[in-house]
């Protein structure tokens, strides 16, 4: 039991920060998305 729980300690910690950073870099995706389709519009009107 007792390897177990410091298995759980060891695995969690990387998950959170994993969660976390996934959670920061999906905003940053969408802006990045959103920046690539205006530039696609600007693109488009230019030819």
């Amino acid at each position: 039991m007792e390897e177990l729980l410091v298995q759980v300690g060891n695995v969690g910690f990387p998950i959170v920060l994993s969660m976390y950073l996934l959670v920061r870099l999906e905003g940053k995706m969408e802006q990045l998305a959103s920046s690539i389709l205006k530039l696609t519009a600007v693109l488009e009107e230019r030819t």
